[in-house]
């Protein structure tokens, strides 16, 4: 594996394993909180002032669904419609997706997807207001992206990069036709709709969780790296789900993550099929199931040297990769993951110390992963070189990898968790914090 891959075995986020029977109840995580309780899909969301805005897909609100609210996490009211008057170009059936950006000259610029009548496929237009409120009136007569050949055009979004040029991304439906989809960037006017030069392929659909589906970017640049979200899988039920991938460069080549950012596993099925995801400032807004509908939900966000983090969604942290005292790595554990383990924490100064991060300071839970086969073992956690507390580990067996909670509370950025050896013996496989 490449370095980049392993450095991401450390910050990304991982498929949920439950606490087996016994192992004692799991202190509740925070979990994400739905702020629209309504069908509210893929959600965009703006701050103009001290008002939020977000825009969603089509439902019997509108074709395009706007919402306000004076704060992130609400009360949200529904607005109406964004865009009341359909383009001349497009046909009958829904409108995706919105993005909703500000130009420099004030007004608002909307990118949207909608049914192409001339194509018979979903193509993305565009269309301004001075009001972010709406009424967005469509910018052309055509649309700005629509190539019936790889499927048509779907999931626009906006990136503005640090030296003020304007960019478009969007997915190719390569899903419709039985091509590959590719998530690309295209550079824009100040205008947004005037392109300049030709489109980047910046990733496609290759790994195997993906069921052949990735869709709906959206790019972040941190000071070391560009982030690029993207969503996954099937949208129509809870094996959908949000993940990332990082470049040194806008252009690329990018970098997918180990693991999803966020999944229902990760979330310990508090939200069903995250994705659709969009990020403003340190939150992340996206949508589950719920039922039928799909409802707007938001988390806060942190990065963890500049790889994203969401509270409530478990991320896991490697045992072996952390600083050891009179213990050893053990590597071809059976089932662990990644294949090795932390072993011989057996003396009262064996001791290992993990680093974790929190977005922002709080409650969290821990589910350690280990195993223990010469009766129940014990082990002395220390948080941040203050608060202890005793762990127990249920003998289960060795290599038979099994999960125990603990609720802690945790400072806004990294935290070190020592585990220290108290009674008997057991090895540390990792650690998941949500």
């Amino acid at each position: 594996m490449r370095l980049l891959g392993r450095l991401f075995l450390v910050f990304t986020a991982t498929a949920a394993c439950l606490p087996a029977a016994g192992a004692g109840p799991a202190a509740a995580a925070v979990a994400p909180t739905a702020v629209i309780r309504a069908d509210f899909p893929d959600p965009d969301v703006i701050q103009v002032g001290s008002t939020f805005y977000a825009y969603s897909t089509s439902s019997s609100a509108g074709r395009i669904q706007v919402a306000g609210a004076s704060s992130a996490t609400g009360p949200w009211t529904v607005r109406g419609d964004a865009l009341p008057a359909k383009p001349s170009w497009a046909g009958t059936g829904g409108f995706w997706a919105p993005d909703v950006s500000r130009l420099p000259d004030g007004r608002y610029l909307m990118y949207f997807t909608g049914p192409s009548t001339a194509t018979g496929r979903m193509c993305i237009g565009a269309a301004t207001s001075a009001n972010p409120l709406g009424p967005f009136q469509p910018t052309s007569g055509s649309p700005l992206v629509c190539n019936a050949g790889e499927g048509g055009d779907i999931d626009p979004s906006s990136f503005v990069d640090t030296d003020g040029k304007r960019y478009l991304l969007y997915k190719n439906d390569g899903n419709a036709v039985g091509r590959p989809t590719v998530l690309w960037l295209q550079q824009v006017g100040a205008d947004g709709v005037t392109f300049v030069g030709g489109r980047t392929e910046l990733i496609r659909n290759d790994r195997p969780e993906e069921a052949g589906v990735i869709e709906a970017p959206v790019l972040v640049k941190r000071s070391s790296r560009y982030v690029l979200f993207y969503s996954a899988g099937s949208y129509a039920g809870n094996s959908y789900f949000t993940s990332y991938a990082v470049s040194s460069s806008l252009t690329g080549p990018y970098t997918k993550a180990y693991r999803p950012l966020m999944t229902t596993a990760t979330f310990d099925g508090a939200v069903q099929g995250p994705g659709g995801t969009d990020v403003l400032g340190s939150r992340v807004f996206f949508h589950g199931w719920v039922g039928n509908a799909r409802h707007m939900y938001t988390a806060e966000l942190g990065w963890a040297d500049d790889y994203p983090v969401v509270r409530g969604s478990r991320v896991r942290y490697e045992a072996e990769r952390g600083t050891l005292n009179h213990a050893e790595v053990r590597t071809g554990a059976a089932g662990a993951s990644q294949g090795a383990v932390v072993a011989k924490i057996d003396y009262a100064d064996s001791w290992v110390d993990v680093r974790v991060f929190a977005p922002v300071a709080g409650a969290y839970t821990a589910y350690v992963t280990y195993a223990a086969g010469y009766g129940d073992a014990q082990h002395l956690v220390t948080v941040n070189g203050g608060t202890r507390f005793t762990l127990s580990y249920p003998d289960r067996g060795w290599d038979n990898w099994t999960q125990v909670p603990a609720q802690l509370t945790l400072n806004a950025g990294w935290n070190t968790l020592r585990l220290q050896y108290q009674t008997r013996w057991a090895e540390l496989d990792h650690i998941e914090i949500a």
